[in-house]
């Protein structure tokens, strides 16, 4: 799955989802895939990497460990990914959006953990991670190894 296609599903799963509220399903999916590309990279890309680490930095490296692998997804909170993203980014994310920070982080926490599993699926993460390297680096770190 290359970048684009990852964002036009985050947008499509940030569009359903009940926490993203009705502002949240009736956004576009042009709109949402710039808000989704400005979280982590911008300019249409998607640092999946740069998440990973975040989450990681942020005492939930066993819940991304989770999306990563082809099992269930450990579910994340609106407030964990707050927490996580840093909260200038949600309002960052919510203003471009006209959103609340509530419904931005809620529409976030459904959205991020399927973009990761679908990304991680098959090897696309790789790239997004630096090769095979980053890919021990990232799972040195998940693992405490």
């Amino acid at each position: 799955m290359n970048t684009n296609e990852l964002l036009q599903m985050g947008a499509k799963i940030f569009s359903k989802s009940d926490l993203s509220g009705d502002a949240g399903s009736n956004l576009d999916t042009n709109s949402l895939v710039s808000a989704l590309s400005g979280l982590t990279g911008g300019d249409g890309d998607f640092n999946l990497g740069a998440l990973m680490n975040n989450l990681d930095a942020g005492g939930l490296g066993d819940i991304a460990k989770s999306w990563l692998g082809d099992g269930a997804n450990e579910g994340i909170t609106p407030e964990q990914i707050s927490s996580v993203m840093g909260s200038d980014k949600i309002a960052e994310f919510a203003s471009k959006l006209g959103l609340s920070e509530k419904e931005a982080a809620g529409g976030l926490s459904e959205a991020l953990p399927q973009m990761v599993d679908n990304a991680s699926s098959g090897g696309s993460l790789l790239d997004s991670i630096g090769g095979v390297e980053g890919a021990l680096g990232l799972a040195g770190k998940l693992f405490g190894k």
